[in-house]
């Protein structure tokens, strides 16, 4: 797929000089080194022509002991991210961690412009580059949130590396963030899309079906055996598309072009709420925004990027 890495989050040509991140501690003092605050999984940002920035701000703008992780270079210097995630702010929002968090809390030690936003509701507001750090830097840093234990021996191991690998110092091991495959699947049969939508979204929303690749299993097969699980539909020939980061919390997504052989539809309730083949003429209304019954996917996740490109015909 020939514009495959202009999904939100894809490739924006970061030099991360995985070389240089065993001198972390003298990066951080170079002229031009920044930091990229995050609290809890939400970005520090600022407000700039209609949508957002990256809120950069220099090294020792921040105290505390929260995680610094090294990001990679610039033209203008090195890049860090910073946890702050033990900073609490006097109210705590409710909707933290849910599907949409319009929330914004602002810490005292960054200037008043800055704010740590959901990333899932700016992320289309993003060029390139700040999407590319702003995922980085949550993935790492809520991996170092869920793994702080050895998987070998189960002692509290440490960061090391510039952030981007953990060493235990009871046995020796050495452990490095993770990764998901997730395969999502955009299905056709003729001239129609199968979509699904699960428990919890919003009302209307419909997207491409998806499910995790397993051990011993084909990219191809998990996109086989995922959309049978959840929809009983056979799946035949399968094309690779596109893939996108999705930092949420820690899966590569793998889209892919399955080509239906079947299209009898047998919902498993424990998989997801339902599905339907819908016609390209009733996908283009759902993004229109005019469908009665169907809302399209988010802007800026892999299954809206996908679908758009098949309407467009550009999934070559």
């Amino acid at each position: 797929m020939r514009n495959a890495e202009r999904v939100t989050f894809g490739g924006s040509g970061l030099d991360r000089a995985a070389h240089r991140r065993g001198d972390a501690d003298a990066l951080l003092r170079e002229p031009g080194a920044r930091m990229l605050p995050m609290w809890r999984g939400k970005p520090g940002l600022v407000a700039r022509d209609g949508g957002h920035a990256l809120g950069l701000v220099e090294t020792d703008r921040l105290t505390g002991s929260g995680l610094t992780i090294f990001l990679g270079m610039d033209d203008d210097g090195p890049l860090f991210g910073r946890d702050l995630s033990d900073w609490a702010p006097h109210e705590m929002p409710e909707t933290l961690n849910a599907f949409s968090d319009p929330s914004v809390q602002r810490h005292p030690d960054l200037p008043d412009e800055h704010g740590f936003h959901e990333l899932r509701s700016v992320m289309t507001g993003l060029d390139p580059r700040a999407a590319e750090l702003a995922a980085t830097t949550r993935g790492l840093l809520e991996w170092h949130r869920t793994h702080p234990f050895c998987a070998r021996c189960g002692e509290r191991s440490v960061p090391a590396c510039a952030g981007w690998q953990r060493d235990c110092p009871a046995c020796g091991a050495h452990h490095f963030p993770r990764t998901d495959p997730v395969a999502i699947m955009l299905v056709t049969h003729g001239n129609d899309l199968l979509l699904g939508r699960s428990p919890g979204w919003p009302d209307r929303m419909y997207s491409l079906l998806a499910g995790f690749v397993e051990p011993g299993e084909t990219l191809e097969a998990a996109v086989r055996r995922e959309v049978f699980e959840e929809a009983r539909v056979r799946v035949g020939h399968v094309d690779y598309l596109a893939s996108q980061p999705w930092p949420f919390p820690a899966s590569l997504m793998l889209g892919c072009h399955g080509h239906a052989t079947s299209r009898e539809i047998t919902v498993d309730e424990n998989e997801i709420e339902s599905a339907r083949w819908v016609p390209r003429e009733e996908v283009a209304r759902a993004f229109a925004g005019d469908h009665p019954e169907i809302a399209a996917a988010r802007p800026g996740a892999i299954a809206h990027f996908l679908i758009r490109n098949w309407l467009a015909d550009t999934l070559d």
